[in-house]
């Protein structure tokens, strides 16, 4: 009972120092406290809180801080609970905060308090205006909020749990969510239960071992009854044996007992000690560590070691997995021209801005201003200025890479506040008021911002994807529509990432129009978002293509090698993302997934009819292809892999996936990898590996049996969700090849067979035992009669 104790307390108590190992952890710190008088803290169909004027302040600890409440954070602190910001040291109410915590990006972001207080510097102003907050339930989503004060709140003012203050003196915030309601502990759910092969294995063995064991008990037991009803009337000094007590379960008890060790109950705690320092040894492998980044590779949990080297399927994200995520700007299409060269390590070309110069005032001219005007203005960067220098804040380096390319031609990004933005064109300073920004989703594939310019024209620049550019352009646009698509196509034959650029002019009655309902359906609690993508739509259309950008993102080092070493171990790779084809493809051929005598096999169909018959096509060639031995890889993007992975198409593609060399799936959304992921074990019933670096990756790390997350430029949200981190692409050879094993699970399976044998054998042997112990009995007892015979004559 004793070592049951001890082996249950060891199998529980190595998770629990696993799961406490990666638990962030939480600080208390005090915080500048104003208590408020809540009137209403339900949130059924939305909150509402108020703060009254009989208040008082003093210091308390984020555990004290309560919905209704305000607070005074100070620079460099932790945010107690979710805040809705009202006022900060910073001039128009702005504040910087780091999101590290959150999701790993280090770059600031700008916060933007509400206009209605953005005044009040002081706790005595602030208790002073009442104010009735709405907002809307706690929720997950980290980057939406809804609410209204006076006007519509939005993210822009909501500064989250855990989030840090940076570069502020102070600000003062509304608590709107604490506790389990707050976004970063409603985002804290624990990863998904995986189970290694091993264990599933192992138990199905130790359940046939039990089976084994209850029937080897019974038939003991029965056995063992016999043979007290033959020996019993002739052997008294047994004759205890056959007291009411002896009962056939209690004689299958004793056999259970006496053939217990037929079950290893040591095994189980022997394979997580094992694991565990097995896990450890991962944790300090020097040959896992990265220099640049000062990281190592980190086992976020111990019992999926052995399903490392029992993985066939590697699903693997692009940017910033096999490439380094470091944009850099290379060259740009406009005035129907190419300007750059794909040789030089960053855009250089005299001539754009020569013939900027020297046009007079011509189209050509005006879309280069325009172009690079967008590059400088359409984004989400912060500037920052230090030492008489400006450096830029992004959280996605695409944009970093398009500021700093403009910046490089002239145009400079000098300031930002919430309402306005001053740009240096040739060391002449310009300033565009912010009408509204559309945000970049996923699922819009676009962003756009609507300027006021110094002579008062509103213009709308919309920079995306070029699948969702073209078909918003106006009739006019063809001609250079179709010369840009060919220009697209050479920048995507290097492996370059684009985006297009377009703009029109807006009048002011049709801006005033629009912005009432746009402004209405950001005051919504409830479906602000898509309201607001509904209102989008009706702005972004007719607009003129101005040009494209390439911007090169290249492939870490040792990709080429690791993907080889990996196919020739049998391990199939697959690329996963949403960049479009012809760069997805030309990346492919940099790492190796294809060669020059490799087949594609495309299936790029609009209709799930065509994608049928395509895909049931490609499956007959594929066959062809396999008995030939010829390497063929299938390239499938977004809108045929919808209708792929439903119906009856499904089986064909899954068919046709699993004979494929590697198969390479663009223009992806982040649920349709997880899709990808699940189709490969339901089809094959394989071990898929996943390993990305984003968060869109998240979905596809958590769906796979064993998720790697690669700590780069896009945060740690990847690397938090994952089973195993590591700082580059090229340690995953590492760690399938060196650290998975699975030997151990043959000799934990042959000790199994070893008990059984050894307990099947006991059972004569105890037979035995007992016959040669009544036989010696009788003996025994013949010799005694025997002498008192010899003495009864001598007598």
């Amino acid at each position: 009972m004793i070592s049951l104790t001890f082996i249950l307390y060891c199998s529980s108590y190595i998770p629990t120092l696993e799961e406490e190992e990666i638990r962030p952890s939480s600080e208390f710190i005090p915080y500048i406290h104003i208590r408020g008088e809540k009137l209403d803290t339900s949130f059924l169909a939305r909150g509402s809180l108020a703060l009254a004027q009989s208040s008082y302040l003093r210091k308390s600890f984020n555990l004290q801080v309560r919905v209704g409440d305000l607070v005074r954070v100070d620079r460099d602190q932790l945010f107690p609970a979710d805040l809705l910001l009202l006022s900060s040291s910073e001039p128009q109410g702005t504040c910087y905060i780091e999101t590290s915590n959150l999701d790993g990006e280090t770059n600031l972001k700008v916060k933007q308090a509400l206009p209605a207080a953005a005044s009040l510097s002081s706790p005595h102003e602030l208790v002073k205006c009442r104010m009735v907050i709405e907002c809307e339930p706690p929720n997950r989503h980290v980057d939406e909020f809804s609410g209204n004060i006076d006007i519509h709140t939005g993210i822009d003012q909501l500064l989250l749990r855990g989030a840090r203050l940076k570069n502020t003196a102070w600000i003062f915030g509304a608590v709107v969510y604490t506790g389990c309601d707050s976004k970063l502990l409603m985002n804290a759910k624990k990863a998904p239960l995986k189970n290694c092969t091993v264990d599933k294995k192992t138990n199905t063995r130790i359940l046939f071992l039990f089976i084994i064991l209850v029937t080897i008990s019974v038939l003991s037991a029965i056995g063992s009854q016999l043979w007290l009803r033959e020996h019993l009337p002739s052997h008294w000094y047994i004759s205890f044996l056959g007291k009411e007590r002896v009962t056939f379960l209690w004689q299958t008890l004793t056999f259970f007992i006496l053939y217990n060790n037929l079950i290893p109950i040591s095994l189980q705690v022997t394979m997580e000690i094992v694991r565990f320092f097995q896990a450890n040894y991962i944790n300090i492998d020097q040959e896992m560590y990265d220099k640049k980044s000062g990281s190592s590779s980190v086992a976020r949990t111990s019992n999926l070691n052995e399903e490392l080297g029992l993985v066939k399927y590697v699903m693997s994200d692009k940017t910033g997995t096999l490439t380094q995520n470091v944009m850099t700007f290379k060259q740009i299409s406009v005035a129907g021209k190419i300007f750059g060269d794909s040789r030089l390590s960053e855009f250089s070309d005299e001539r754009l801005l020569e013939e900027y110069k020297a046009l007079p005032r011509t189209r050509n001219r005006e879309d280069i201003g325009e172009i690079l005007t967008m590059m400088a203005v359409c984004h989400t960067v912060v500037p920052e200025k230090a030492d008489g220098k400006v450096t830029y804040q992004y959280s996605s380096p695409d944009e970093g890479a398009l500021v700093r390319g403009a910046a490089a031609q002239g145009f400079v990004l000098n300031s930002r506040t919430p309402h306005y933005m001053v740009l240096s064109i040739f060391e002449e300073e310009k300033m565009f008021e912010i009408l509204d920004v559309i945000d970049f989703t996923s699922e819009r594939k676009r962003m756009s911002v609507i300027l006021r310019d110094s002579s008062n024209r509103i213009k709308l620049y919309t920079k995306g994807a070029d699948t969702v550019i073209m078909e918003r352009l106006t009739c006019e646009s063809d001609g250079a529509a179709e010369l840009c698509e060919q220009h697209l196509e050479q920048f995507a034959s290097h492996g370059y990432r684009t985006l297009c650029f377009a703009m029109r002019e807006l009048e002011e009655e049709e801006y005033t129009e629009w912005s009432k309902g746009y402004h209405e359906a950001g005051v919504l609690i409830t479906g602000r978002q898509e309201a607001l993508a509904e209102e989008a739509e009706k702005i972004e259309i007719e607009l003129r293509l101005v040009g494209a950008t390439a911007i090169e993102d290249k492939l870490q080092e040792y990709v080429p090698e690791t993907i080889r070493v990996l196919t020739a171990a049998g391990i199939r790779v697959w690329m996963l993302t949403g960049d479009k084809r012809e760069t997805a493809l030309n990346i492919a051929y940099s790492c190796e997934l294809c060669d020059s005598t490799t087949e594609i096999l495309f299936v790029d169909e609009d209709t799930f009819e065509d994608t049928y018959t395509r895909l049931v096509q490609l499956n007959c060639q594929s066959e062809l292809f396999a008995k030939e031995g010829r390497n063929f890889v299938t390239v499938i993007d977004g809108k045929s892999l919808v209708h792929a992975m439903v119906g009856e198409c499904r089986p064909y593609f899954g068919d046709l996936a699993l004979r494929c060399r590697a198969v390479v799936c663009c223009r992806m959304c982040p649920m349709q990898k997880a899709e990808v992921v699940e189709m490969v074990q339901a089809v094959g019933n394989h071990i898929v590996l996943a390993v990305g670096d984003g968060a869109n990756d998240v979905a596809m790390i958590q769906a796979a049996n064993v998720g790697v997350g690669i700590s780069g430029e896009e945060g740690l949200q990847a690397a938090s969700a994952s089973d195993y981190a590591i700082p580059r692409f090229h340690f995953l050879r590492r760690l399938l090849l060196i650290w998975s094993t699975f030997r151990f699970r043959l000799d934990s399976l042959h000790g199994n067979d070893t008990n059984l044998t050894e307990r099947m054998a006991s059972i004569p042997k105890d037979f035995e035992a007992r016959q040669l112990e009544v036989n010696e009995d009788e003996r025994l007892e013949v010799v005694e009669n025997q002498k008192k015979v010899g003495n009864s004559k001598m007598n």
